[in-house]
């Protein structure tokens, strides 16, 4: 059983950080921006200062930056240096992960879209409302700390951006990152295999209060708490249960509640968390039945939160070997890229942190060059100007890294149709665990060439929704008979997604 526990925390802690390292590697770059680009005083004024604006602007600001909320520390600790109010930072630091341009395409095709405006509107609602409420009842709670000198332009400005990353990175920031993949690799360890999968129905009136009790060590990715919103749609499950994942889930982890408590002393971030349980709870119950899906045949269980749950039964003889397998098999190769770059981010901060605590290369690098007489045709631009194109061009890769993600229909239906040959082929031989990671993958491609034609036509008909809906219905079906092992209803279904894909391909490429 002990080994069973300590591969479950491995392979969950392992999981989340890979998960999490291209929007750490977000936040590390918008914090270097923040510090050596922006400065202080043009960042106060982005964020609204001391003004009644403040808190709309930090929740416009976290909307469009692709952050999550383990990217978001880095970002927050240089706010705080910079004299900005708590409840400022902290409504930037709960609206970063919630949204982006990514997860928005992804949510309005796995749930009805009035749920995802909807739960925008509340997003908006909790950062701005316990925000104010909070910045009034501690109006002192801004500290500054000294502003770093200017780095002259050239290379230096770009190298002290990643100097000041990976200080970041190897420093306190790390420890407070490292808090959060602990929360949910415990969560992973205590947790029970499949104690959620009916916990969260949509006729539970505790399902907001249970899924509560699980989302604040929980750390979700915004793209991965949106696909379990989208499993709960799907299944007819609580939206008051789903809107609580999104903002305490995406919103909170374990390492922003020790910075919070660190920062701010034990009574300010008990009153924080006291209206933000008061107000997402209000909200949550709020929209629990107003946006319940009645078109919709409730499932009496769902397996979106296993992720959160031991991955491992106590009887399991070799977890080590199936968290190794697992982890082949679910991590892909392009995710390795950030994990690379930020394993080199946080070696270069450590050495830095360890070797030059008097920072003799900041001093370097703010040191003035000599006089030298201008080219012709040089243009200097000022740093806040640079930290602000440098910002922009943040929200515009992400705008156009939808379309690198979500591909044309075409490439989608042939990616498809490799991933159904393994999932039905799996399916037929009675490979469980292979038909059920095959059947993830297909599901979610279904959904990926939804997003990808309504990202060139710029609409979707209610016909083509319909089409992929119905074979995501069967992949659903097909995944519940494999694990009551019934051959002949497999085989029946098997036919029939086949059938389905057929029409989906058609519907796609044809009748357009």
């Amino acid at each position: 059983m002990t080994e069973v526990l300590i591969w479950s925390f491995v392979l969950r802690l392992t999981q989340a950080f890979i998960a999490a390292s291209p929007f750490i590697l977000a936040g590390l770059i918008v914090a270097g921006i923040f510090r050596r680009l922006m400065g202080r005083e043009s960042t106060r004024r982005l964020f609204g200062g001391s003004s009644g604006r403040s808190h709309l602007q930090a929740w416009g600001l976290g909307m469009l930056l692709p952050i999550c909320s383990l990217g978001v520390i880095p970002v927050i600790r240089e706010l705080r240096g910079m004299g900005l109010r708590g409840g400022t930072i902290l409504a930037f630091a709960m609206a970063a992960p919630l949204f982006n341009p990514l997860s928005v395409l992804y949510g309005l095709t796995l749930s009805e879209p009035i749920a995802i405006v909807a739960f925008a509107f509340c997003s908006l609602i909790v950062v701005t409302g316990v925000g104010m409420v909070w910045d009034r009842l501690f109006p002192e709670s801004s500290q500054t700390e000294e502003e770093p000198a200017p780095v002259g332009a050239g290379l230096k400005r770009m190298l002290a951006i990643g100097v000041a990353a990976a200080r970041q990175a190897g420093g306190a920031s790390a420890l407070y990152i490292l808090a959060g993949l602990i929360g949910v690799a415990l969560l992973g360890v205590i947790v029970p295999p499949g104690a959620l999968q009916h916990a969260m129905n949509g006729d539970n009136p505790l399902a907001p209060l249970t899924m509560t009790a699980a989302a604040i060590p929980v750390y979700a990715t915004p793209m991965l708490a949106m696909s379990q919103l989208g499993m709960m749609f799907q299944h007819a499950n609580s939206p008051g249960a789903a809107f609580v994942l999104l903002a305490l889930g995406a919103g909170m982890n374990l390492g922003l509640v020790i910075w919070m408590w660190r920062q701010y002393g034990l009574r300010r971030s008990a009153a924080w968390m006291g209206l933000l349980l008061v107000v997402v709870l209000g909200l949550a119950y709020g929209v629990d039945r107003p946006l319940y899906p009645h078109a919709i045949d409730p499932a009496d269980h769902t397996h979106a939160f296993d992720i959160y749950c031991r991955p491992f039964y106590s009887d399991n003889a070799s977890p080590g070997a199936a968290a190794l397998a697992t982890l082949r098999r679910d991590t892909k190769p392009y995710e390795l890229y950030p994990v690379a770059m930020l394993g080199l981010l946080v070696a270069a901060g450590l050495l830095l942190n360890l070797l030059d605590r008097q920072g003799r290369i900041e001093h370097w690098l703010e040191a003035a060059p000599q006089t030298e007489v201008p080219r012709r045709f040089d243009v200097v631009l000022p740093g806040p100007v640079l930290g602000g194109i440098a910002l922009v061009g943040l929200v515009i890769t992400s705008i156009v890294g939808c379309y690198a993600y979500y591909p044309p229909p075409a490439e989608v239906l042939e990616e498809m149709n490799v991933v159904k040959a393994e999932a039905l082929g799996s399916a037929l031989s009675e490979d469980a665990s292979h038909a059920t990671y095959w059947i993830e993958v297909y599901d979610d491609w279904s959904r990926k060439l939804e997003v990808g034609a309504f990202l060139r036509d710029w609409q979707l008909s209610d016909y083509h929704r319909m089409k992929a809906r119905i074979l995501r219905e069967q992949l659903e079906l097909l995944e519940h008979e494999i694990e009551h092992q019934d051959h002949e209803e497999v085989q029946r279904l098997v036919a029939k997604v086949s059938r389905s894909q057929s029409r989906l391909k058609t519907a796609f490429l044809e009748e357009r």
